[in-house]
């Protein structure tokens, strides 16, 4: 899941165990039982996942990061048979599972790997510059180091909603001739310098920009609304999808799906011969259900939680069509060895 913004001048999320986010209501949509399957496609730390298995239903759980993998492998041992773990990109979920009565997505980093230095996501402590979630491919480092000054900005700018993305982007390009960023605080503390921070700010000037970074270079808007598609290509009719995310720019992808999904219009009245448009998920009642007091107050991190589920129909799915997002051109970048 994704960390919120803490007060520590070093902080992206404080040190905390994983607690999964909205439990009681993630599992009140998918409302799983014996004989059903669910795809878990953001495994994490198995939380989703083991209260699922605990109602009697099987799981194929997916994550693209290898450790996530390798620590869940004895809950798969203890399962039965019921639990079966995929390392890929969960954009793929469609491909591992031919039927599902359910499917789950928890958006954004996890706080174990926040929590691990070495993987770079945080700089509450120095590690390397890297965030990449497969441990392959483009690292931050790479991104900060090479790419060019108007790239960075509209990284920053959009990816980040960060408002100094130009001035940033200027600095790094001055900064990177002299000498690359390769740690987590060398960057988080030249941003700090150059745009300084005052007494009302609530986050630290990097933080914006650290988020930026790690969307980018595990393209999770991307994955997110493919995943989406591949949700709605798996699931049988009656089944269901619960999104828990973290942020505005995945809430508004996972809001405008369901909204164009639930949509059912006929063509236009000025073109008799188009053909109808079927719904293929309903809404499920409440719209957006974010934690109550009780829950962020013992889990700090799910103060900016949100739940979206909807229910499949028995209309076939549409072709994807990403145009319903409203996503920007960002440069593109190769990610290897994850299909």
């Amino acid at each position: 899941m994704m960390a919120g913004h803490g007060d520590d001048p070093h902080a992206v999320g404080g040190l905390a165990r994983h607690i999964p986010v909205l439990l009681a209501e993630v599992l009140e949509a998918l409302a799983p039982k014996a004989g059903e399957i669910i795809i878990d496609g953001t495994f994490g730390a198995g939380g989703y996942t083991s209260a699922i298995l605990e109602r009697g239903a099987s799981v194929v759980a997916i994550d693209r990061d290898p450790d996530a993998i390798a620590a869940g492998r004895a809950l798969e041992q203890r399962s039965g048979g019921r639990l079966k773990l995929v390392q890929a990109p969960f954009s793929t979920l469609d491909e591992h599972v031919e039927t599902a009565d359910g499917v789950v997505l928890d958006i954004g980093v996890s706080s174990m790997q926040l929590d691990q230095a070495e993987r770079g996501f945080s700089f509450r402590t120095d590690g390397p510059l890297d965030m990449r979630m497969a441990q392959a491919g483009l690292s931050a480092a790479d991104v900060v180091n090479t790419f060019k000054t108007g790239d960075l900005a509209r990284i920053f700018g959009f990816l980040g909603e960060e408002r100094h993305a130009g001035r940033i982007a200027r600095m790094i390009e001055g900064r990177r001739e002299k000498r690359p960023f390769e740690r987590t605080l060398d960057l988080a503390d030249a941003i700090a310098t150059h745009i300084g921070r005052a007494p009302k700010d609530k986050i630290h000037p990097a933080t914006r920009v650290f988020q930026a970074l790690r969307i980018f270079v595990n393209d999770e808007l991307g994955e997110l609304a493919s995943a989406l598609f591949a949700a709605e290509r798996v699931l049988k009719p009656g089944g269901r999808l619960a999104v828990v995310t973290f942020h505005s720019l995945e809430d508004r992808i996972v809001k405008r799906f369901i909204a164009d999904r639930a949509d059912a219009a006929s063509g236009s009245r000025h073109m008799p011969d188009a053909p109808s448009r079927l719904a293929t998920f309903r809404k499920s009642a409440g719209g957006g259900v974010t934690p109550g007091e009780d829950e962020i107050a013992a889990n700090p991190r799910a103060r900016s939680a949100r739940l979206r589920a909807a229910i499949r129909t028995e209309a076939p799915a549409r072709a994807d069509d990403f145009s319903i997002f409203g996503l920007p051109k960002l440069p593109a970048i190769e990610r290897p060895g994850e299909r």
